[in-house]
């Protein structure tokens, strides 16, 4: 039986969005589990909701102490990771796990819960159409912008490796197939 779903995508691929609708859908089966990032908060984003947002020190200390189910350095200077406790937390709740996480940290997920995961990954019809969403958001630079699709490209070859593929060609679409894949999960 499962008792969780992983979620991953390029950055800019609808993740957010697509899992929005299913809490709205849901609002008493999943809890979030919060990730742990370096990066600076986004303006409307709340610590301890969207991310816990920590410094690269207190990343460092946790990882010491042993703190995180999985993590990742995604860009120099730039981690985020899932932590221990935020998997007891759901489980005290009583609800299915939804990890939002890159797409090595879910395989990493997938590889320890095994059949009691389902991982699901997301993604974009193209690059250019990737690129074309991360642009429409005016939060990056040509750097940064740079890095996503280079990092995309590379998460979109981890996509075999993840129980079922959505491409948010349509975002209605894309959200209705994610609710029918959990429609049809027994869960715990």
């Amino acid at each position: 039986m499962i008792n969780s779903i992983i979620v991953s995508a390029p950055s800019g691929t609808g993740k957010t969005t697509i899992l929005g609708k299913l809490f709205e859908k849901y609002p008493n089966r999943f809890s979030f589990s919060v990730s742990a990032t370096t990066r600076k908060a986004r303006e409307g984003e709340v610590h301890g909701k969207n991310y816990y947002f920590i410094s690269e020190e207190e990343f460092a200390q946790r990882l010491a102490n042993d703190e995180f189910l999985e993590y990742e350095n995604v860009y120099e200077g730039l981690s985020y990771g899932t932590l221990k406790s935020e998997v007891e937390r759901i489980s005290k709740e009583g609800k299915i796990a939804i990890f939002d996480v890159d797409v090595k940290g879910g395989v990493r997920i997938k590889q320890q819960l095994q059949d009691k995961a389902l991982a699901i990954f997301i993604m974009p019809p193209s690059i250019e159409t990737l690129r074309e969403r991360l642009v429409a958001r005016g939060t990056e630079t040509e750097d940064s912008l740079a890095k996503r699709l280079n990092r995309a490209e590379m998460e979109i070859s981890y996509k075999e490796k993840f129980d079922k593929i959505i491409i948010n060609d349509n975002l209605a679409k894309a959200v209705e197939d994610f609710d029918n894949l959990v429609n049809g999960i027994d869960f715990e």
